[in-house]
């Protein structure tokens, strides 16, 4: 046995000698790479003495094993070494080699920016929030009975129709509104109620004033002793606030079924002053939300005394409101990601 580990020390000290003697010829890190190949490589004497350690005996294989792998990890800690010394000595010949002129100024870092739409989310949510209004969520996957049934949609209304709304199932769809967040506020909270519900709403639309998925604020007042003219001064204050107080603004009666009576506000166009132009169909007013007075047959699905409260609702498209205020005529812009686009707000 004692030949035989003299024998495989001679081998190993011989292939060790041979390493470096090759290595002391190195000077870049790939022919580093190809003796680092043939030394401990898959195809290395001492990668196949490993591979057969299996067949020594059992007295011999420890011993063996033990020779071969301090030979091969002093091979390994030399070219080690070796690859730090010649990656330093590479940096620094990149180095000289480069020139640069350290008196020109640094590029500049570009900064990133809020969403246009996340922007005036903000405006519109501080703006409630200073009147005492609460923000609420709610999920955007939602069921028949909160989107419809119990904001007093009929079962034969248009909303429910295929053609209009993303259903997951007959009772699972994707809500159309954020109005139902106010029937799942008002199921947990008692009046008085305030809240405003900013979030993502989906509807079977696309062209140049309508998307698949865009963006909806609800707003919702629940109190005692509420009535029309504490909506009208609401929501003609939000809208000075967000397009200036020189704008006109004018409410239309309209119908929806969660409110009664209900109307549909429009403030002055922005291009014309008023005086009709094309943007506003020669009309010279742009609509902006539809709102009400909470229809009573709602606060049933709450529990609520329509004896004893009254309030309002409102929702606007997030989007819309941008396209006004900015002038944008084309509502895809805010979802292509066009740099150039989004650099200007």
């Amino acid at each position: 046995m004692e030949e035989n580990i003299n024998a495989l020390k001679s081998v190993l000290d011989k292939e060790y000698e041979d390493f470096e003697s090759a290595v002391e010829k190195v000077q870049t890190l790939s022919e580093l790479e190809n003796i680092e190949n043939r030394f401990i490589g898959k195809k290395s004497l001492v990668s196949e003495y490993l591979k057969n350690m299996g067949t020594l005996s059992g007295e011999f294989r420890p011993v063996a094993g033990k020779t071969i792998n301090e030979t091969r990890k002093k091979i390994s800690e030399r070219i080690f070494l070796i690859r730090e010394e010649i990656s330093l000595i590479e940096f620094d010949k990149k180095l000289r080699n480069e020139k640069s002129d350290l008196t020109l100024p640094g590029r500049k870092i570009k900064k990133g920016s809020k969403n246009i739409i996340s922007q005036i989310i903000e405006e519109i949510e501080m703006f409630f929030i200073g009147l005492g209004y609460e923000i609420a969520e709610g999920p955007e996957i939602e069921t028949d009975y909160y989107n419809f049934e119990a904001l007093n949609h009929p079962p034969d209304h248009p909303a429910r129709s295929l053609h209009d709304t993303f259903f997951i199932d007959e009772n699972i769809l994707l809500r159309t509104h954020t109005s139902p967040v106010q029937i799942r506020y008002m199921e947990k909270h008692k009046p008085p109620v305030y809240v405003i519900a900013p979030g993502k709403t989906y509807r079977k639309d696309y062209d140049v004033t309508h998307t698949p998925m865009f963006t909806q604020i609800e707003g919702l007042a629940v109190d005692k002793d509420i009535n029309f003219g504490n909506f009208k001064w609401t929501l003609e204050t939000f809208v000075h606030a967000i397009f200036g107080k020189d704008r006109k603004i004018r409410f239309r009666p309209h119908y929806f079924p969660f409110t009664e009576p209900s109307a549909e506000v429009d403030v002055s166009c922005n291009m014309c002053k008023g005086s009709g132009c094309r943007i506003c169909s020669y009309s010279g007013w742009l609509e902006i939300l539809g709102a009400g007075m909470v229809d009573p047959n709602l606060y049933k699905f709450v529990g609520y005394d329509a004896e004893e409260v009254n309030g309002f609702a409102f929702g606007v498209g997030i989007e819309r409101i941008a396209m006004l205020k900015y002038g944008i005529n084309d509502l895809r812009m805010f979802f292509d990601n066009d740099l150039r686009f989004l650099n200007q707000f």
